[in-house]
């Protein structure tokens, strides 16, 4: 009987996160194992509006606005190195993004928080109060019970499924190696590493990487980590072609090249239930015809269900072993992350981990913090 498979860095989770940072290690001349639960897997990608979104992001934890703007702004070179590498269009565009309120109280609520989020915030973000005549301007297909938008012009889109593809191809290329049907059953530390047990054998890493999303709830404790993740369900419908009308992103609803609209920003604890309610996709289609009436008489084609990851206050999770064989990142914004999921991140795992300063406020103790 075969030995274990044998290599030094796992990566333990197939979908875009985990994608990344075996691209990134195999760009670093790793060999990186990289583990995928397969298309069963509950796949954030299929619930993502692949939107590289900064606005509102890190408003209750600082250094994550500032992760999440250094990713946006690195998605361009991002974007032209991968394409290169696997001749994949990733569908980037950052023409910049209309969060759109439908009172205006809301409006002033959202303004003030966008200023108070970048007064905090290192790397600025550029942002606009948009009232309703300019904005209507903007977007003449907007509807009248619309109150207005915040605009931010370094938002942007991409197609998660083809950055998924793009990330795990890329990943092959250059020299990595890519497991499908493999998830991992138990991970254990061995003499030499972590012993990984799959459905098709053992695997003997010196490293592994747990970005297995919901997964690693289950996972890390298992290494002395600590992932305390839970599943939100989102609700998404997609309609028929339609002519263009909508240049810019929004917070629920986009437009795709292809001329397809997508719309939803349902969050539901509905456990791993990825079905499907009426009362939820009624109120988002509501919601959709409201912001843009001419969506009225246009076909809906599909509708789902797709499990986000998400930590108790919305931030990534990044954590080590004291002797750096082991690692966990959770994340929510897989899409936004991705160019420092890929770069910087896999410059940590490779030197001096995430025991720096600057991965300390992702870490899972901050939800253990008591009270004096």
């Amino acid at each position: 009987m075969a030995g274990p498979r044998s290599t030094r860095w796992a990566v333990v989770g197939g979908g875009i996160v985990g994608a990344a940072i075996a691209y990134g290690l195999a760009r670093a001349g790793e060999k990186p194992l990289l583990l995928d639960e397969g298309d069963v897997a509950h796949r954030a990608a299929r619930g993502n509006f692949g939107n590289v979104w900064v606005q509102g992001k890190g408003a209750g934890l600082t250094p994550y606005a500032d992760l999440s703007r250094r990713a946006a702004n690195d998605w361009a070179e991002f974007t032209r190195e991968i394409e290169a590498v696997t001749d994949t269009d990733l569908h980037f565009r950052r023409p910049g993004a209309f969060y759109l309120c439908f009172s205006a109280e809301d409006l002033e609520k959202r303004g003030e928080m966008m200023a108070r989020l970048d007064a905090a915030a290192t790397i600025k973000s550029r942002f606009e109060v948009v009232e309703a005549a300019e904005l209507k301007r903007r977007l003449p297909a907007i509807g009248p019970e619309v109150a207005g938008a915040i605009f931010s012009p370094d938002d942007g889109t991409a197609n998660p499924l083809r950055l998924l593809r793009a990330l795990i191809s890329g990943t092959v290329a250059l020299g990595g190696t890519y497991l499908p049907r493999q998830p991992a059953e138990k991970v254990a530390f061995s003499a030499s590493g972590v012993t990984i047990d799959t459905p098709r054998g053992k695997i003997e890493a010196e490293r592994v990487v747990l970005a297995a999303g919901l997964g690693n709830a289950r996972l890390a404790p298992l290494l002395g980590l600590d992932a305390p993740v839970r599943p939100v369900r989102g609700q998404i419908l997609v309609t028929e072609k339609v002519r263009p009308f909508l240049a810019y992103g929004t917070n629920f609803i986009r437009q795709t090249l292809e001329g397809g609209c997508m719309f939803g920003e349902s969050s539901e604890d509905a456990g791993f239930d990825e079905g499907t309610t009426l009362p939820v996709l009624r109120e988002t289609a509501r919601r959709a015809v409201t912001a843009f009436p001419l969506l009225r008489h246009v076909q809906v084609v599909r509708a789902w269900g797709a499990l986000r990851i998400m930590s108790p206050d919305g931030a990534p999770i990044y954590q080590q072993t004291d002797d750096g064989r082991a690692f966990v990142v959770s994340v929510h914004s897989g899409v936004t992350l991705a160019p420092f999921h890929a770069g910087p991140l896999v410059e940590a795992l490779r030197g001096d981990g995430f025991a720096t300063p600057a991965y300390r406020p992702f870490s899972p103790e901050r939800f253990h913090v008591q009270a004096a």
